[in-house]
């Protein structure tokens, strides 16, 4: 048997037919690489395009094997980068082009298809990118592949995720996941680091299968056979034995077979396999002459002579090119093989020639080169096809044509299938999910049962909560209404972590609940030790278990993260996915995020603690990165009820399938505890909270009182409760204030006020450094960033920053104060330009994070971000050493209001005229003068500046 489906299709197939239909890939895919080489419309400098026609030729039977014979429609596969224009041209011989409704493409599209390898569609005409995308009219089926080492481990995770799934009853096809990798790929940390996962979690719905070529992008690969004990190929053998993998290798054809049966074969088996390393194999492969070939072998391999001097050159000759990798027949029985054991995965070595079928065949550097036009038109006519049909289809008529008619159907058929299951999935979750009624706001959390709670520890109050809810058994214990609709977001809630669960909060979700194969006895439970303070870590297959628990491998992580946040995309399941990780250690898995992020998973990331604000820590883990990359959204919330809001929402999206553009959730939290009654304690003191305010009513602080103005704490405040609601808004856009003096008596816009945007724990500096310049007589605003890509980023940058400009009014206006008892307005003239609200911002983390406010508005603007590596200490002494304290904020306050004041403009000829006196009065040239040197450390503290 070699697949399922059509059986009658499969077994009647002749290796004949496969042979030509994978004769006319191999021409298909070394021409679309052709005619991206030569397009008309290049111009002079354009960047070189190249190909790796040689790279795609070595795995053409390897994806004929699982185009052809055995794979499904419901299979996904992860093919190495450079072998996509293969799959490609098998997708095309199968009709298998398809619009986003699974509706095929025209012949004429499919054609220009072809012709469109690495084309920008400049009229909505059909093209493929380099390498395979979500974006190509054949990716059905297809991971993305442009960065190698990361594809074949997420089709590992999507193998685990479709065991969860249907571990927790869920409905999901039965699929098998594969990967082709490069030998070099093979070499990359990131497939090594999940080797040991992937046996240990028992994915037997998992194939990889290397191409075993020897050849790298530089040229031949040498391994050091004699430290390897064997050949690079023995060495990935046992490595995949010791970490608990089935192995299978294809090194020989059924010619070399054919000879291994002959008297004396032996000896030649054994050459192949153990005398004969890759390097000299490489060489013997590039001599074209059979007899020169022959006497080649004979002399350095004594051991053989009268073996081989038995055989025919030209025998000889095809038995050393015949390699397993190239006979589909054997590497279809491997494959199906491979699918036995539903415990363990497997790997598959399949033994390949670099170039097959091409002149360049073994040759070193052949990775990038490209075919003459002479190897083309050859290759051309072999098809039987006329010099000016680039592209073309088999014979209906023919045996080839039939297969590829009746087999793309076949494919096609599962395809529509998983679509129509998809589609039954999310309206059946649709439905439950409106059912439970409208998802609350928040979670409700008690913030009164922790003294000075942190931002890490509400998240694992959230999610404790949703466990809890998820697990309620309602015919015992029915939910109340306001937890209710909480019920189906928590049972479809995975969370993971790499071995830090316990210590970003995530114990309830951990305890008793790892979900994995049952591999160990609860001896602790047995023999009575064991401690109830801990999470239990004893894995199990139930419905509640939905932790994933990892070792230190962020990377892995974050491709399973990935991974199960496709399943919503793929299945309609709508598994949310959350990851915890120390923020600093996201840097490891950043190929693997953006990946995520490029395939348009859907998935909560939060990175705690993060920062320099994990102050005892110092240096290494002190060193945030200013990501922004499509499709994230980054939030860092300075309270906890921040938090609660930000998850809330992205569960709600999530779920409501409302987060396009933004379904990467990177959520930064912080382990420093802050007084939460702060929070509603500012926002009582704006205005626009009083009860009944008249609107020409001018506030003043009660500790700085203004004639004619009422002292804010005299007036009442609404309700706390629709207090938060409006600011949950405004914090779910990006931002907030928390002290706003727009409406206290003094306030003048161009002269005493500044804008303090601050993001995260540091704010409490922000509201230290407000207080401090009242005193002064300035009035500085507090605006308390939560989303940096909502307010500065790209998602604001969509519409112009309007948010920041105009629901914020934080923009560039000119402000023309009026002259005391009347004079002349020359003075003012002179000085127009200065008369603008600066910008002072602080936060804990790169300076890229907030460091365009200033020129995204039009004002002066003082970045105060970390510049340096970090120490340890308290978080008073690290904020102080960053300058990101009390004290610098209000300096850098002073020199954007100095400098803003010395703003100067150039006025035209008739203004010059009316303030000729004026124009040669001396303006005051540093910033210092007008901001006189506030004594050593406000806060009584000395500066560590080294």
């Amino acid at each position: 048997m070699l697949a399922t489906g059509d059986e009658g299709l499969k077994k009647n197939i002749k290796k004949e037919t496969l042979d030509a239909i994978c004769s006319r890939a191999h021409y298909l895919t070394t021409q679309m690489i052709n005619q991206a080489n030569h397009r008309e419309d290049k111009e002079k400098g354009d960047p070189k395009v190249g190909g790796h026609p040689a790279a795609c030729a070595s795995s053409l039977h390897i994806t004929g094997a699982l185009h052809l014979l055995v794979k499904t429609g419901f299979d996904y596969i992860a093919n190495k980068p450079h072998a996509a224009p293969v799959d490609h041209s098998y997708n095309y011989l199968l009709d298998l082009f398809l619009k986003p409704d699974i509706s095929k493409l025209s012949l004429e599209e499919a054609n220009q298809a072809m012709h469109g390898l690495r084309a920008f569609s400049k009229a909505g005409e059909y093209v493929f990118q380099s390498y395979h995308s979500a974006y190509d009219s054949d990716h059905h089926g297809f991971l993305p592949s442009g960065t190698v080492g990361i594809p074949p481990v997420n089709a590992g995770y999507l193998a685990h995720a479709y065991t969860f799934c249907r571990e927790h009853g869920f409905e999901v096809p039965d699929a098998h996941f594969w990967a082709i990798l490069g030998d070099s790929e093979f070499r990359e940390g990131s497939v090594f680091e999940c080797v040991p996962e992937f046996a240990e979690r028992e994915i037997g719905n998992l194939t990889w299968i290397v191409d075993y070529n020897r050849q790298s992008l530089d040229g031949h690969r040498m391994n050091n056979k004699e430290m390897m004990q064997g050949t690079d190929d023995k060495r990935i053998e046992r490595t995949m034995i010791a970490n608990g993998w089935d192995v299978i290798q294809l090194k020989h054809g059924k010619q070399r077979e054919a000879l291994f049966a002959k008297p004396g074969g032996e000896t030649f088996k054994k050459f192949l396999n153990e005398d004969l390393q890759d390097y000299e194999l490489q060489a013997l492969l590039m001599i074209e002459d059979d007899a020169q070939l022959k006497k080649f072998v004979t002399k350095e391999h004594t051991q053989i002579k009268k073996f081989v001097d038995g055989l025919d050159a030209q025998v000889l000759f095809d038995a050393l090119h015949d390699f397993g990798g190239h006979d589909i027949l054997s590497l279809a029985e491997a494959m199906e093989k491979s699918k036995e054991n539903k415990r363990k995965p497997t790997l598959i070595i399949a033994h390949t020639l670099k170039g097959w079928g091409l002149k360049s065949a073994a040759s070193p550097g052949n990775h990038s080169s490209l075919p003459d036009a002479d190897e083309i038109l050859e290759l051309q006519k072999k098809q039987g096809l006329k010099e000016d049909v680039l592209f073309a289809r088999l014979d209906p008529k023919s045996a080839e044509g039939k297969f590829c008619a009746e087999r793309g159907a076949e494919l096609l058929n599962d395809m529509k299938a998983e679509l129509k299951l998809r589609d039954k999935n999310r309206a059946y979750f649709d439905k439950r999910f409106k059912e439970f009624g409208e998802l609350p706001t928040s979670l409700g959390i008690n913030l009164k049962i922790a003294s000075y709670p942190h931002t890490q520890w509400m998240l694992g109050q959230c999610t404790a909560k949703l466990t809890r809810i998820a697990n309620t058994n309602e015919s015992v214990k029915p939910l109340p209404a306001d937890e209710k609709p909480w019920k189906m977001p928590g049972e479809l809630l995975v969370s993971m972590a790499p071995d830090v669960g316990t210590s970003t909060n995530l114990n309830p979700a951990m305890d008793g609940k790892i979900f994995g194969a049952v591999t160990a006895t609860d001896f602790e439970t047995e023999y009575g030790v064991k401690d109830k303070k801990l999470p239990d870590l004893i894995q199990g297959e139930e419905v509640s278990d939905r932790f994933i628990r990892f070792e230190i491998a962020e990377a892995n992580v974050t491709s399973c993260v990935g991974s199960y946040g496709q399943i919503r995309k793929m299945l309609g399941i709508p598994i949310l996915p959350l990851m915890t990780v120390y923020d600093f250690f996201v840097k490891r898995a950043h190929d693997q995020f953006f990946y995520n992020l490029y395939w348009q998973s859907s998935f909560i990331l939060v990175g705690t603690p993060s920062g320099i604000t994990l102050s005892p820590e110092g240096a290494q883990h002190g060193w945030k990165s200013d990501f922004q990359i499509p499709n994230q959204i980054t939030w860092e919330p300075l309270f906890c009820l921040e938090l609660e809001w930000i998850l809330a929402d992205a569960v709600k999206r999530h779920m409501s399938y409302n987060n396009e553009g933004r379904s990467g959730v990177l959520i930064r939290g912080v382990t420093r505890g802050i007084d939460q009654k702060v929070f509603a304690n500012l926002l009582k003191r704006q205005k626009r909270f009083k009860a009944g305010a008249a609107a020409e009513t001018l506030l003043t602080a009660k500790t700085h009182p203004v004639e004619g103005a009422i002292d804010e704490s005299t007036l009442e405040s609404i309700a706390e409760s629709d207090m938060f609601e409006q600011v949950r808004g405004e914090a779910l856009s990006g931002g907030y204030y928390l002290i706003d003096y727009r409406y206290y008596a003094g306030y003048e816009p161009g002269d005493n006020v500044v804008n303090i945007l601050a993001m995260g724990s540091v704010a409490t500096e922000a509201i230290r450094a407000s207080d401090i310049l009242l005193e002064r007589g300035i009035y500085a605003n507090v605006i308390v960033v939560t989303s940096s890509d909502l307010l500065s980023g790209n998602l604001a940058q969509a519409n112009n920053y309007d948010y920041l400009k105009n629901h914020l009014g934080v923009d560039g206006s000119l402000y023309l104060n009026p002259i005391p008892n009347g004079g002349s307005i020359g003075p003012e003239i002179m000085t127009l330009a200065g008369r603008r609200v600066p910008i002072v911002s602080v936060h804990d983390g790169e300076p890229g994070l907030l460091d365009n406010l200033g020129s995204i508005v039009g004002v002066r603007h003082e970045c105060l971000a970390v510049r340096k590596h970090s120490k340890c200490g308290r978080p008073e002494d690290i904020y102080r050493y960053h300058h990101l304290d009390a004290d610098s904020i209000v300096e850098a306050t002073g020199k954007v209001l100095s400098e803003t004041a010395l703003e100067q403009i150039k006025l035209g000829t008739n203004v010059l005229r009316e303030v000729a006196g004026l124009a040669k009065t001396q303006l005051t040239q540093t910033w210092k003068d007008l901001w006189p040197q506030m004594p050593t450390g406000t806060s009584g503290h000395a500066r560590d500046d080294h």
